[in-house]
């Protein structure tokens, strides 16, 4: 059975950083694109980045560029996001997916690279930012 469990999520003032973890099992982790994605209250799931199986491409929604950094560690079956700079805006419930690498073609087209309906996710973690 395959799992994603979300860490480091909290409470932190405007201006702050986090650090999530997503650790899985049950899958072979470096055949797996991996995203972060959030959501709200009242609002729909967004995509905020995801990184390819290798590490070697990466996306961000334009709403975090420059402020988190995606990062994976193949041996410890681990995707990490930075955050800094947290706004109020950021506060959302923060998920992990995975699904299988897809063509390096993807990472070259504008937007979001990777399937809406990802094959696995996470429970999520909570992100408060308060201003």
């Amino acid at each position: 059975e395959v799992y994603l469990v979300e860490s480091g999520g909290g409470s932190v003032q405007a201006g702050g950083s986090l650090r999530l973890s997503c650790v899985t099992s049950g899958l072979r982790f470096d055949n797996y694109d991996i995203g972060w994605w959030r959501q709200a209250p009242g609002k729909e799931r967004e995509g905020v980045s995801c990184i390819s199986s290798s590490g070697g491409n990466t996306y961000y929604a334009d709403s975090v560029k420059g402020r988190f950094t995606i990062s994976r560690d193949n041996a410890k079956n681990t995707v990490y996001l930075q955050m800094n700079s947290l706004k109020a805006e950021d506060t959302a419930v923060y998920y992990c997916a995975a699904d299988m690498a897809s063509p390096s073609s993807y990472w070259r087209q504008r937007g979001w690279p990777l399937r809406y309906g990802m094959d696995y996710w996470g429970k999520g973690a909570l992100v408060t930012v308060s201003s």
